[in-house]
């Protein structure tokens, strides 16, 4: 399938945090990079984006005492699973995988930021008023369609897709260049919410052949 000059792909959370190792790591999560790679090269627009947590952040467990990773709790903004420290800004824990090779990657977007908001996606953090600024910029490029691929399936590219489709893209997920957690059933559920927005599901064949 040809790449139109108005797509972009946009990749999520490739961090050691999230690889076999890390302090959450997602199944079989190092094993997406080369094929992320691969697609990488047939995109002239590719975005990346990184979990950019300070330290103490409010989705942490950690950050409440008494309480432990994946606890659900209410934050002002709503419920919020708990998580273990992951992604502290500037830690080797929140850099890239060191195989990922996207160097004509032209944005590098940072989400997380805010020490009482949490974020998944990649388009509005978990108050989901905050913008990042990522549907600006690719309207701004001239892009109506985003290809979206990483970690975690079920969690940041969910949201990512969910938000994508909400600001008026095109939204595909080459579903074996993710991984997921598949944390009480999020895996099926997440599948459901992205196919019922008009999310499409797609595999890497569809844009590197056969041979890709």
């Amino acid at each position: 399938m040809p790449i139109s000059s108005r797509a972009a792909l946009l990749v999520i959370d490739v961090q050691n945090d999230f690889i076999p190792g890390g302090q959450l790591p997602v199944p079989e999560g190092d094993l997406i990079v080369p094929l992320i790679n691969r697609l990488g090269r047939q995109f002239k627009q590719v975005i990346i984006a990184q979990d950019w947590h300070p330290p103490g952040h409010a989705s942490f467990a950690s950050s409440h005492p008494g309480r432990k990773p994946y606890d659900v709790i209410q934050l002002p903004y709503g419920e919020q699973t708990l998580w273990p420290e992951h992604c502290v800004r500037a830690t080797p824990g929140a850099e890239f995988h060191a195989e990922l090779d996207l160097p004509h990657a032209q944005l590098i977007i940072r989400k997380g930021c805010n020490p009482d908001i949490d974020s998944y996606s990649a388009f509005l953090e978990a108050d989901r008023t905050t913008t990042t600024g990522l549907a600006g910029y690719l309207k701004e490029r001239g892009i109506d369609t985003v290809y979206m691929v990483g970690l975690a399936l079920d969690f940041c590219v969910m949201f990512s897709a969910l938000d994508a489709r909400a600001a008026g893209f095109n939204a595909f997920v080459v579903m074996d260049a993710c991984r997921a957690i598949d944390l009480d059933g999020s895996l099926a559920a997440a599948i459901d919410r992205m196919q019922v927005a008009g999310v499409g599901l797609i595999p890497s064949t569809e844009i590197l052949g056969s041979c890709g």
